[in-house]
C-alpha cells in the first residue's frame, strides 16, 4: 500500500513538472538574436555580436540584453578564413555599439573568429559563418 501512494505521487509530481516545462515561452533560451544590420549573430558571455561585411572590412555590433554595448573598452583581433585564405585586422572602437576591422573579406561561407578583451580585462571569442 506505501508502495502504491509513493508511486502515485511520483507519478503526479512528474506530470506537473511536465506540464509547467511544456507551457514555458520560449524566450527563456539565451540564444542568439535576429539580425539587426544584415549580418550573422552569436551569443557569447551573455552579449549578443553580430558581423556585417563592409566595403572596407567588416563591423561587429554589440548589444547586452538587447541594448547597445559601450564598446569604448573593447579591444580584438578579428581572423577570417575563406577557403585556404587567411586574414586578420585590429577590432577598434567605432561608435556606441560597433567595432570595426579594416582590410579584411567576408563571403558566402567564410568562416571569421573575434577574440576581444573587454575594459575589465575579460577575454571573450566568438565564432560565426558568413551565409
Amino acid at each position: 500500500m506505501i508502495m502504491k501512494t509513493n508511486f502515485s505521487q511520483l507519478m503526479a509530481a512528474t506530470t506537473i513538472v511536465m506540464a509547467s516545462l511544456a507551457s514555458a515561452p520560449a524566450a527563456m533560451a539565451h540564444g542568439a538574436a535576429a539580425p539587426v544590420h544584415g549580418g550573422v549573430v552569436q551569443t557569447a558571455a551573455d552579449l549578443s555580436f553580430e558581423l556585417v561585411a563592409t566595403p572596407d572590412g567588416a563591423n561587429i555590433y554589440i548589444q547586452d540584453h538587447g541594448k547597445d554595448a559601450d564598446v569604448s573598452r573593447f579591444e580584438g583581433k578579428l581572423t577570417v578564413l575563406n577557403g585556404a585564405d587567411k586574414s586578420e585586422a585590429l577590432l577598434k572602437p567605432a561608435g556606441a555599439n560597433k567595432l570595426e576591422a579594416k582590410g579584411v573579406t567576408l563571403s558566402k561561407g567564410s568562416k571569421a573568429v573575434a577574440v576581444l578583451t573587454t575594459g575589465s580585462k575579460k577575454s571573450i571569442t566568438v565564432r560565426f559563418t558568413v551565409k
